[in-house]
């Protein structure tokens, strides 16, 4: 491979935080600072409500059987269940129907990223198994067409989650 497709991975890499370029020095797998941890959480907040009141007006059945199917998985997760639950997430952002708003939740849900905070927040299995409830009430009130209520149930979710 040569140097340009690898300097452009490089860059994208630490563009989405999770390599920290040095000068002179080369990459490096960044440190999730806890005010990186505050910020996921911010721009979660202020993006996946609002993401889940536009999910209920279009109630589109492929995101809908996602979120069913990322449920399923963390019900039956051996673990915490880190990939279910992302899988849910995402699939909640995609339910509202906007490309810009599927990369800013990809960027955000990036696996290294993610996985350190959900970590902190969920150290187990018996932790993390509200959240599965919690989706499937989401997923209910997208399905009904209740934005408000999807609207409410997400934030309250994210907001019940313990900030790192």
């Amino acid at each position: 491979m040569s140097r340009t497709p690898l300097r452009e991975a490089l860059r994208l890499l630490a563009a989405d935080g999770v390599i920290e370029l040095e000068p002179n020095r080369g990459a490096v797998v960044a440190t999730l600072s806890r005010e990186a941890q505050v910020a996921f959480w911010e721009a979660r907040l202020a993006l996946e409500p609002a993401a889940a009141r536009l999910g209920a007006k279009r109630r589109d059945s492929a995101a809908l059987d996602a979120m069913r199917a990322a449920i399923s998985a963390q019900r039956a997760a051996d673990d915490a269940g880190f990939d279910a639950n992302r899988a849910f997430h995402l699939a909640l952002v995609q339910s509202a129907g906007n490309a810009h708003l599927d990369r800013f939740a990809e960027s955000l849900w990036v696996q290294s990223v993610g996985t350190v905070i959900y970590a902190a927040q969920t150290p187990d299995r018996a932790a993390s198994a509200p959240y599965a409830d919690q989706h499937q009430a989401i997923l209910d009130a997208i399905a009904a067409g209740d934005a408000e209520l999807a609207e409410r149930l997400t934030r309250e979710h994210i907001l019940a989650a313990p900030v790192p």
